[in-house]
């Protein structure tokens, strides 16, 4: 039984970390190890020709996870089929929950070189990504994430063709290719692909992706629309604790600040040089939010260049 078969008999229902580069790195996802860890992660993507290219050492680092973290999932993007091979001997040696494929992401850089959500317009590329990566995979679990379309809505004809590939699990997000997040993700499609799944492949498992803010509206959604889980991309930077079903306000000044101290210490131990910190500011709003001061201290903290300063500034601020 594959790990999204057990989750769904265990708890009923998936709850996801979407992988977003940059955010959902090693050491962001072992903290919420601690304070509200998902039912599953994702590494951050991985670009199979990246891997597979002299400079294979300035990218493995997205492939990182710790045993706390499990289950996690290794996504791959790209559009050349023998590296996806190339690369998932290496992933196989990982001890990772199963391998995803991105046919989703709608950077301009990605979609110019025909990758992510440009296979979209694609699928003989897209089956023949689909089946060395199933043929490459061994017992590991693969599955796709993807959208409803590229520039028009063609969830029938597009997730009823990744349906006919013998997916382990296909992730829906509710919108278009060319569509931002000022619109709607539109989760009547997302039901489509339910139904779609019923009737060429019950066995695949349908996660729903776009606009859940909390825990609260991914059960409500996971029944609304008959999906098998949600999956909770941006609302995490608003509220790292989302998945224990603590609310902002509940969070103490204290337990936030003494957070972020816990993520400048795993910084520290993952990542070795202290002075390269930069990376690492995205973090301090959703730690530094929802008690008086908060916009002081976060101007304070953003003015500092190392992590050494911050945790100075941190720690003189609940002495």
């Amino acid at each position: 039984m594959n790990i999204y078969k057990q989750i769904l008999e265990k708890k009923g229902h998936i709850l996801a970390l979407a992988p977003m580069e940059g955010v959902t790195d090693t050491v962001f996802r072992q903290v919420l190890c601690e304070i509200g860890k998902p039912d599953l992660f994702f590494t951050e993507f991985l670009n199979v020709e990246g891997f597979c290219s002299k400079g294979r050492e300035k990218v493995v680092h997205r492939l990182d996870f710790r045993n706390i973290e499990k289950p996690v999932v290794v996504q791959l993007w790209g559009n050349v089929p023998e590296y996806y091979a190339e690369t998932i001997e290496y992933v196989k040696t990982l001890n990772s929950d199963g391998i995803d494929i991105n046919m989703g992401c709608s950077v301009r850089d990605v979609l110019s070189s025909g990758r992510g959500s440009a296979l979209i317009n694609d699928k003989v590329l897209a089956k023949e990504i689909i089946d060395v990566v199933k043929e490459s995979a061994g017992d590991l679990p693969v599955s796709v994430k993807t959208r409803i379309g590229f520039d028009k809505i063609e969830t029938e004809e597009w997730i009823g063709f990744l349906l006919e590939q013998g997916l382990d699990m296909i992730t829906v997000h509710g919108r278009l290719s060319k569509e931002g997040y000022a619109t709607p993700s539109r989760w009547n499609e997302i039901a489509k692909c339910v139904k779609l799944r019923n009737d060429i492949s019950p066995k695949t498992v349908i996660l729903g992706n776009g606009d859940v803010k909390d825990i609260g509206q991914a059960k409500e959604y996971s029944d609304k629309y008959s999906v098998d889980g949600v999956m909770i991309g941006r609302a995490i930077l608003t509220n790292p604790w989302l998945f224990s079903g603590k609310k902002p306000e509940e969070i103490s000044k204290e337990e936030r600040v003494t957070t972020l101290l816990h993520h400048l210490g795993i910084f520290e131990k993952e990542k070795g040089n202290m002075d390269i910190f930069n990376s690492q500011k995205k973090y301090i709003k959703a730690y530094i939010s929802n008690f008086d001061g908060a916009v002081e201290l976060r101007t304070r903290l953003m003015e500092l260049n190392t992590a050494d300063e911050v945790r100075e500034e941190l720690l003189q601020f609940v002495s």
